[in-house]
C-alpha cells in the first residue's frame, strides 16, 4: 500500500467562514482563494467562449423557428443519454414537436455519426442533425449528410483528431481555437451550453411571446447535466463542481425528473441525503447498463418521462439490465484473471500494457472489464470482444501518466492500417481492429507502452488527507465532507490514514472486511469491500494501517460513523 500525504495550497485559510476540516482539505485540493469555493450557478462560465457556438444557436433556432425537423443523435453510454433527454426535454419547453433522437445500437451501428445513421435520420425526415457526446470524429457520416442535405451541428467533449469533420457548426471545447475555459466538461454540459444559448436566440427573436409561451428555465436540467457529468468521470474543475452542486442541490430538493427518483428509490438512496458518489455508483451503472446490454432508448426514456408509474416501470427495468450486466462482468473476470494467471508467480513478467480477448467477451461490459483490471494489477488495459466475424471492437482504461488515446495515435502513426478507428480521452479510449492483426497489435501496444511508462510508479499511489483527531471522527465531520462540495475526478473525495487496534474482523458477503477497529479509547466499524481472502482475516494480525473514508452508515434506525476502508497493512 503506498501512501503520499497531500499538501496544502497554502497556509492561509480560504474562507474564514468554512469548518477548519474543510479549508484544509480544499487547500491540499490545490484551491487557493475563495472564488475556487462557491458552487453558485452564476459564477459558471459563459457559453459565449464556446467556439462556434452562435453559429450552432442560430441553425437550431432557425430549424424550431421554421418547424424543420431537427435529429439529436447521441451515444450509448450515460453521459450520452443524458446528453440526448436534455435536448428532447428543452426542445420540448421550446415548443418544438418536430423532433426526434437515435441512440445507435453498438452492437450494429457502433460510435457516433456513422454513415448508417445518417441515412435512419435522412428516412426520418430530418433537416439537422445534432449530435451530442460525439461526432468529433465522425468524417464520413458528415459528408453523407452535407450529401443529403442535411445541416449537422457537432456538440461533443471529446478530442479531436487531426481531420475535423466539415459540420455546419462544431461546439466542441477540446477542437482547436476553443478558448473555453473547462476542457473538462462532459458531453451533457457542452449541450447545456449551446440549448442555453438557443434559448436566449429565441428570445432575441421573440420567438417566445410569438408564441404564447414562457421562456424556460434551463436549471430545472441540472440534475440531468450532474448525473452525466458525473458518470462519464470528467476531472471535477470549478465549472463541473457548480454544474454537479446545482443538480444535486434540485435532487435534495426532489426538483428532479421522475425517473431519477425512482432510480434513487430501488437504489436505496434518499434523495435528501445524495452524494456526488450516489450518481456515480448508484444511478450512473443502472443507466449504462440499458446502452451495455439493450438499447440506450430504454434509459433515455426513463429520463423523459413525466409520468411517475411510467418512471418507476423503467427503473426496476434498468435496475434487472444492471444485475444482468454484473453477472456477466464476473464471468469476463474469472476469463480475465485465468487468463493472466501465468503472471502470478513473477509479477515482473507481466507486460507493462495488458491486452485481453476471449471469445466469451461481451462487446458491451469489456470497458468495465478492463476498468477491473487496471485496478488490480495497475497496468493500462485493453479489452476486445468480437464486434462480428471478422473485427474486434475493444475498450481501453489507462493509468496516470500514460494518455491512452495518444499510445494509440501513435501506434496508428507508426503503423498504418493497424487499427481501423479509435478515439477517446487519456483515461479511457475505444478502437476497432481486423481480427487478424491482434497479435501485431498486442506487439505493438506493450511496446509503445513500455516506452511511456518507463519511469512511472509500478503500483498505485493513494493521496491522502492525513490522520484525523479523535474529535474530528464524528457524525457531524461525515456531514460535512459529504453534503458540502461535490467530489470526484480529480478532485477526491477526502481520503485519510492512521494507525489503529484491530478488535474484531470477520468476512461478510464473501470477500467483504468488516471490522471494529479502536484509535484511543475510541471504537469504530469499518468494512473493506473485496479483500483479497488469502491474506485477510487474519487472526494474527491485531494493529493495522487504513487508508478509509469517513463515512455515515444507517441501519435499522441507527446513525454511526463508519470507515469505508482503501487500503488495509498489517502493522508489525
Amino acid at each position: 500500500m503506498l501512501i503520499k500525504h497531500r499538501s496544502p495550497s497554502s497556509s492561509e485559510p480560504l474562507d474564514d467562514s468554512l469548518p477548519p476540516i474543510l479549508d484544509k482539505i480544499l487547500r491540499q485540493r490545490g484551491l487557493k482563494d475563495a472564488a475556487e469555493i462557491s458552487t453558485k450557478a452564476a459564477h459558471l462560465l459563459h457559453y459565449r467562449a464556446l467556439k462556434d457556438i452562435d453559429r450552432a444557436a442560430d441553425i437550431i433556432a432557425s430549424a424550431i423557428e421554421e418547424s424543420h425537423n431537427i435529429c439529436i443523435v447521441g451515444d450509448f453510454d450515460a453521459d450520452g443519454a443524458t446528453s440526448t433527454a436534455l435536448c428532447m426535454l428543452c426542445l420540448r419547453d421550446f415548443g418544438h414537436s418536430n423532433a426526434q433522437f437515435i441512440v445507435p445500437n453498438r452492437f450494429d451501428f457502433g460510435y457516433g455519426l456513422t454513415p448508417p445513421v445518417v441515412n435512419m435520420a435522412h428516412e426520418q425526415g430530418a433537416n439537422v442533425i445534432v449530435t451530442v457526446d460525439n461526432g468529433i470524429s465522425s468524417v464520413d457520416g458528415v459528408a453523407l449528410a452535407n450529401s443529403l442535405g442535411i445541416k449537422v451541428v457537432v456538440t461533443d467533449h471529446h478530442l479531436a483528431g487531426s481531420h475535423l469533420p466539415d459540420a455546419s457548426a462544431i461546439v466542441n471545447p477540446n477542437q482547436p481555437g476553443c478558448e473555453f475555459a473547462s476542457k473538462n466538461i462532459a458531453g451533457v454540459g457542452v449541450a447545456f451550453y449551446v440549448m442555453s444559448a438557443v434559448k436566449a436566440r429565441l428570445e432575441q427573436s421573440e420567438y417566445f411571446s410569438a408564441k404564447g409561451l414562457c421562456a424556460p428555465n434551463l436549471a430545472k436540467y441540472l440534475d440531468i447535466v450532474a448525473l452525466g457529468t458525473v458518470a462519464d468521470v470528467v476531472a471535477l474543475d470549478h465549472n463541473n463542481r457548480i454544474l454537479v452542486q446545482q443538480g444535486i442541490g434540485r435532487i435534495r430538493a426532489r426538483k428532479t425528473r421522475p425517473g431519477i427518483l425512482a432510480l434513487l428509490d430501488i437504489g436505496g438512496r434518499d434523495p435528501r441525503r445524495i452524494a456526488s458518489t450516489d450518481l456515480g455508483f448508484v444511478l450512473g451503472p443502472r443507466l449504462n447498463a440499458a446502452g451495455r446490454l439493450q438499447d440506450m432508448s430504454v434509459g433515455i426514456h426513463c429520463l423523459l418521462t413525466n409520468d411517475n408509474e411510467q418512471a418507476y416501470k423503467i427503473a426496476a427495468q434498468l435496475d434487472a439490465l444492471n444485475r444482468e450486466r454484473r453477472t456477466i462482468e464476473q464471468g469476463m473476470q474469472n476469463l480475465a484473471e485465468t487468463a493472466l494467471a501465468a503472471f502470478e508467480d513473477d509479477k515482473n513478467s507481466m507486460p507493462a500494457g495488458i491486452i485481453l480477448y476471449d471469445e466469451e467477451y461481451h462487446q458491451g461490459v469489456v470497458g468495465i472489464l478492463a476498468g477491473r483490471i487496471k485496478e488490480k494489477h495497475y497496468k493500462p488495459t485493453i479489452a476486445f470482444a468480437n464486434e462480428n466475424e471478422h473485427a474486434l471492437k475493444g475498450s481501453a482504461r489507462s493509468i496516470p501518466g500514460v494518455h491512452i488515446r495518444d499510445v494509440l495515435e501513435r501506434i496508428h502513426t507508426q503503423n498504418p492500417g493497424l487499427i481501423a478507428k479509435f478515439g477517446g480521452h487519456a483515461m479511457a479510449a475505444g478502437l476497432s481492429l481486423d481480427k487478424s492483426k491482434l497479435p501485431a497489435f498486442k506487439q505493438a501496444f506493450e511496446e509503445e507502452v513500455e516506452r511511456v511508462s518507463a519511469h512511472l510508479p509500478n503500483a498505485h499511489t493513494m493521496l491522502s488527507d492525513g490522520a484525523l483527531a479523535c474529535d474530528e471522527m464524528v457524525l457531524q465531520t461525515a456531514e460535512i465532507l459529504k453534503m458540502s462540495i461535490p467530489w470526484g475526478q480529480q478532485f477526491e473525495e477526502p481520503l485519510f490514514d492512521d494507525d489503529f487496534t484491530l478488535i474484531n474482523q470477520r468476512i461478510v458477503g464473501e470477500k467483504h472486511l468488516k471490522m471494529v477497529v479502536q484509535k484511543d479509547d475510541q471504537v469504530f466499524d469499518a468494512i473493506a469491500f473485496n479483500v483479497d481472502l488469502e491474506r485477510w482475516p487474519n487472526l494474527e494480525v491485531n494493529r493495522v494501517h487504513l487508508a478509509y473514508r469517513l463515512d455515515i452508515n444507517e441501519f435499522r434506525g441507527q446513525i454511526n460513523v463508519q470507515l469505508l476502508v482503501s487500503g488495509i497493512e498489517a502493522v508489525r
